[in-house]
């Protein structure tokens, strides 16, 4: 059987492929669809040529390659650093997320009191709005505080419905410039200022409501929903990205598996 010593597995083996490929995996759901994938492959070739070059012997050129990727790993930091925010946000706010899960199954954590986000409210609210061309900028809390915006703008606290959020984004309304912040089922803030992303690879078409619903989902893990006042399309931003939908019915769906 000696023959076959070198195909045993260890536990620890597992557990090492397991969280190569979820790191794998997060890197991938990062940099998916960006700029940043052919950086990303243009490193991988420049790493293949080195390690070939160091198999074949070939010191000069082996020193090189080595010495550069060795102090671009430095540059890489400031190449990716939007991707390496959003990485760790991602990786923070799962965790959270699993912790809440496992919290909620206990009896007596259980959530009886009933004040889950009222996402069918949120969403009628928004396509009321849509056919009426109301530009409105909605935040949705998950696990990161949003103290740090919510001070900017005009303290509130009343419970998520319909009525209300279209009367506060009305055009003639004193509330309506800037976003609201949702916490649970709770409006808590209007007219709160964002911090707007200056990724230049956003379509000009987008304007400073939808770059600032990227800046805080960048920066956060919250949800952001923004209804066009030019066209009424209502857009869906999680994690720095759109989030694409067929139909209201798709979109509350998506809203209530991102907030459950």
């Amino acid at each position: 059987m000696e023959l076959f010593d070198f195909t045993e597995i260890r536990v620890i083996d597992i557990i090492d492929v397991v969280l190569v490929a979820l790191l794998l995996y997060y890197l991938y759901k990062l940099i998916k669809g960006t700029v940043a994938i052919n950086i990303f492959i243009g490193i991988v070739i420049i790493y293949g040529i080195w390690r070939l070059t160091v198999f074949l012997d070939m010191l000069l050129l082996s020193k090189i390659l080595g010495g550069f990727l060795g102090v671009g790993m430095v540059a890489l930091v400031v190449v990716f650093q939007q991707e390496i925010r959003k990485f760790l946000l991602m990786l923070g706010s799962t965790n959270f997320r699993a912790r809440r899960r496992i919290l909620k199954r206990l009896s007596f954590f259980s959530d009886e009191t009933g004040f889950g986000t009222n996402v069918e409210a949120i969403v009628k609210a928004c396509a009321r709005m849509s056919d009426s061309r109301t530009g409105a900028l909605i935040v949705i809390q998950r696990n990161n505080s949003l103290d740090f915006v919510k001070n900017s703008g005009d303290e509130m606290n009343a419970e998520v419905n319909r009525p209300l959020i279209e009367s506060i984004f009305f055009k003639n309304s004193t509330l309506h410039d800037g976003a609201m912040i949702i916490e649970s089922n709770k409006i808590t803030a209007t007219r709160v200022i964002l911090p707007v992303s200056n990724d230049r690879s956003i379509p000009q078409r987008f304007g400073l409501r939808h770059r600032a619903a990227i800046g805080i989902t960048e920066k956060t893990d919250a949800l952001c929903l923004v209804v066009s006042e030019e066209n009424g399309q209502i857009s869906y931003l999680k994690e720095g990205d759109f989030v694409l939908f067929e139909n209201l019915d798709e979109l509350k769906a998506i809203l209530e598996k991102d907030l459950s």
